[in-house]
């Protein structure tokens, strides 16, 4: 516990959680981070810090709960502190070797995560995306502006749903991607657990679409990490199926904030079919084999 009289509190102005987060200082110079959510999050976020815990037993680097409970503003939870550097920031301007290894130690870490089983009484994978697929495909047929190539994620979804049957499930991070890691100690740290989930373990990978845009070799670790170098056929049908399914929403998501938002879903859109031909290749333009990266 730390005593509230001997802190100071500077605001982080950054993430899309809604949350109110702070770096705490403390009379010896030692920080941590306070995050502070609505009350009605408060069993939500109990099951984040006890996910943490059980990633943490499998040695997956990610920021230690201090302390945690009901405050008057809702929900507190304070954390260790990470003193490293942002990920984004760091990882593409290094040599393509460096990057390479930093992206297989996130599929490692990655793989870890992934190791927590589901609930055995969750519902089927098959129905629960599907499900969500046709609300993102209606909201995206409301929506007031349409995009050129949406036909070709469209076409790509419906001739692949297939693909989700009998799919395995397990704790999902949520929203892993390379804006979501730090570097401390030359070390990759995971934080932001807070979109945690449970699903097909491989659809985590649709939000390496950031990753592929900031360093193509990052990106291509990440893959070669995760399945140990020896990446499936069925792996990059289901990726494209998941990123599709994501780019197809992003416009009706990003509307809420502004047209610089739109904008850039809507380049991300167009990169996306140009990685994929549109949509007629699996593998995307930006993976490339580890064996091409030597020191």
């Amino acid at each position: 516990m730390i005593n509230s009289n001997d802190v100071s509190m500077t605001l982080i102005d950054k993430g899309w959680s809604g949350d109110k987060k702070y770096c705490l200082t403390d009379a010896k110079g030692n920080n941590y981070l306070l995050r502070i959510s609505s009350e009605e999050k408060y069993t939500f976020m109990k099951t984040m810090v006890d996910i943490q815990q059980k990633v943490t037993e499998l040695a997956v680097p990610n920021p230690q709960t201090i302390d945690f409970g009901k405050c008057d503003e809702g929900v507190y939870l304070v954390q260790t502190w990470i003193s490293g550097v942002d990920a984004s920031d760091l990882i593409p301007q290094l040599p393509r070797f460096e990057q390479y290894n930093y992206g297989v130690e996130a599929g490692k870490i990655l793989q870890k995560i992934h190791s927590i089983p589901a609930s055995k009484t969750q519902r089927d994978w098959e129905s629960r995306f599907n499900q969500k697929v046709d609300s993102k495909m209606m909201n995206y047929n409301q929506c007031a502006i349409q995009f050129e190539g949406a036909k070709h994620f469209i076409h790509y979804i419906e001739s692949n749903r297939y693909l989700l049957a009998d799919r395995p499930q397990s704790l999902q991070h949520g929203d892993y991607h390379i804006g979501n890691m730090m570097v401390e100690n030359g070390k990759i740290v995971i934080i932001d657990f807070e979109r945690y989930d449970f699903g097909d373990p491989w659809e985590e990978f649709n939000r390496i679409v950031w990753c592929a845009q900031m360093s193509p070799t990052f990106a291509s670790g990440m893959v070669d990490g995760y399945f140990n170098h020896e990446v499936p056929t069925l792996f990059w049908r289901l990726l494209a199926l998941y990123i599709s399914s994501n780019a197809l929403s992003s416009v009706p998501w990003a509307i809420p904030f502004g047209e610089s938002e739109v904008q850039t879903m809507l380049e991300q859109a167009k990169e996306v079919l140009e990685w994929y031909d549109n949509m007629t290749n699996t593998i995307p333009t930006w993976y490339t084999s580890g064996s091409s990266f030597t020191v």
